[in-house]
């Protein structure tokens, strides 16, 4: 009998024993179906969002991550850090959030502009503009939309904004109603426009994502890109009258920036759009209502030096 008793408790220290080890066993099992589950969802996620971007080039072999991150100091109310060919957002901040676009509106002119006039188009000042920036356009001055264009982005003259929109089919109000049939066309639901130039804050607003959207497509056109590029200019107007014009973006040649755009209102604050070459991938930059929009564009350029950058390949 004393025997049995032996065996039984015996028995009993194995399976208690068995059950100690299954628990942890069980748990980290668990703990690592969860972590697989959830790489897999994250990747699973980025790759139907690329195949449903109407704008993503499935031809993207990689998409960028960063190695170190940290949250960078800015005044900036909204900002995007995003690149252009795989859509990945490096980095955000309210960026679902409207604001006014003021100048960086003329991204969206530029691209109105250049769908429907040849740079050689000679146009015609309609109306004298004086606010703002503006190059000093003359009621009645001839000029071709090629230099009105570098007018329009280097400098931002409002007044080349304005000679560009005027002298569209049916005025004014027809290149702005253009304007925004482009951006339901891009299935952009944040955005408005109500002038060509950016200047009516309250009635103009977009979001951090949805202008990067904006400038990811305005630099698929190699016009436009040559143009926000290009530092400083000699234009002239069609007598020969000659302008010199400079680039307002300082950050221009810096850590790769060839682009884009700034703005500035006393409602909008600083706004700067910027696009960043690195490793075959284009890198976009949106500051909105900011403080400083060179400081703080600089600082999100610091987020994203080569060193903190890494490529991984994208598996369809």
């Amino acid at each position: 009998m004393k025997d049995y008793l032996r065996k039984i408790k015996l028995h009993k220290k194995k399976v208690i024993q068995h059950n100690f080890l299954f628990v942890p066993i069980f748990l980290v099992t668990l703990l690592l179906f969860v972590v697989v589950i959830d790489i897999f969802q994250k990747g699973r996620y980025l790759v139907l969002s690329l195949n449903q971007d109407p704008n993503f080039a499935h031809e993207v072999k990689s998409y960028p991550l960063l190695k170190n991150r940290y949250e960078p100091f800015i005044t900036a109310q909204a900002a995007l850090i995003i690149d252009k060919e795989s859509k990945v957002v490096l980095y955000e901040k309210n960026k679902n959030l409207r604001f006014s676009p003021a100048s960086t509106t003329k991204i969206m002119t530029a691209l109105v502009g250049l769908d429907n006039y040849k740079l050689d188009d000679v146009l015609e000042v309609k109306d004298t503009i004086t606010e703002g920036s503006v190059l000093g356009l003359f009621k009645g001055q001839r000029i071709t939309f090629g230099n009105l264009l570098y007018a329009m982005m280097l400098p931002s003259a409002n007044d080349a904004a304005t000679a560009i929109a005027q002298n569209y089919p049916g005025g004014e109000n027809k290149f702005i109603d253009k304007m925004n049939e482009e951006v339901k066309k891009m299935r952009l639901k944040n955005t408005h426009f109500d002038d060509p130039a950016g200047l009516l804050d309250k009635s103009g607003f977009t979001t951090a994502i949805e202008l990067s959207n904006i400038a990811s497509i305005a630099l698929d056109n190699k016009i436009f890109a040559k143009v926000v590029s290009t530092p400083q200019k000699h234009i002239y107007d069609d007598s020969g009258f000659p302008y010199f014009i400079l680039n307002k973006n300082k950050l221009l040649g810096i850590e790769g920036v060839n682009g884009i755009k700034t703005g500035f209102t006393e409602e909008a604050g600083d706004v700067l759009v910027t696009s960043r070459n690195h490793n075959d991938h284009t890198l976009i930059i949106v500051v909105l209502r900011s403080q400083d929009r060179f400081a703080d564009t600089y600082e999100l350029l610091r987020l994203i030096n080569s060193e903190n950058l890494t490529y991984l390949p994208i598996r369809f």
